[in-house]
């Protein structure tokens, strides 16, 4: 059992190139690393995504205001086809005996063209909203994204000294060149 014991110990002693062991250094580890670049990304990004939704939301709601527009023009419609159903209706009592089917078919056609034009305009005003919707989240993922890209450069470039970055690239060309030696 001691064996095994110091063999974990041990391993925080050896080189980096060619093994692994516990990173002690809780500066370089990824969780503080990731909790750095989320604090830093939500403080400074966050004007920058207030913006964004704001402008989104307007968009949205003149989106909505011009969906609304296009409901009311279409209720509009719906009056003057009433307006007209009903004058259909008044010729149709002065032409009962002659062409009482061919008025109510005109009315059915009426009535049913009016549905499907509204019906067809509530669609789209759905469909638009929604991809208004999906827009504006694709939009604020891309920009969260390079807000949180561009946080963590800044932060690599901020902790990378020139020392550190020959050791980093040293340890990697001694990895390449081991790795390089076992597939020859």
């Amino acid at each position: 059992m001691k064996n095994v014991t110091d063999s974990f110990v041990s391993l925080g002693y050896w080189p980096s190139a060619g093994s692994f062991g516990f990173n002690t250094d809780i500066f370089s580890t990824n969780l503080i690393n990731l909790s750095v670049v989320l604090g830093v990304s939500i403080f400074f990004g966050k004007g920058v995504l207030n913006d964004l939704l704001d402008n989104r939301k307007r968009r949205i709601l003149n989106t909505i205001r011009n969906s609304e527009e296009l409901r009311g023009g279409a209720i509009e419609q719906l009056e003057k086809a009433r307006a007209r159903l009903r004058k259909v209706e008044m010729e149709a009592d002065r032409y009962r005996v002659n062409g009482y089917s061919e008025i109510e078919r005109e009315k059915l056609n009426l009535i049913n063209s009016t549905s499907k034009t509204l019906e067809q305009l509530e669609n789209y005003k759905n469909e638009t909203i929604q991809f208004e919707q999906q827009r504006a989240i694709n939009q604020v993922r891309q920009r969260v994204f390079q807000q949180a890209l561009r946080g963590a450069l800044g932060t690599l470039n901020s902790c990378l000294n020139n020392e550190l970055h020959l050791r980093t690239i040293s340890a990697n060309i001694g990895m390449l060149e081991s790795m390089k030696g076992i597939t020859d």
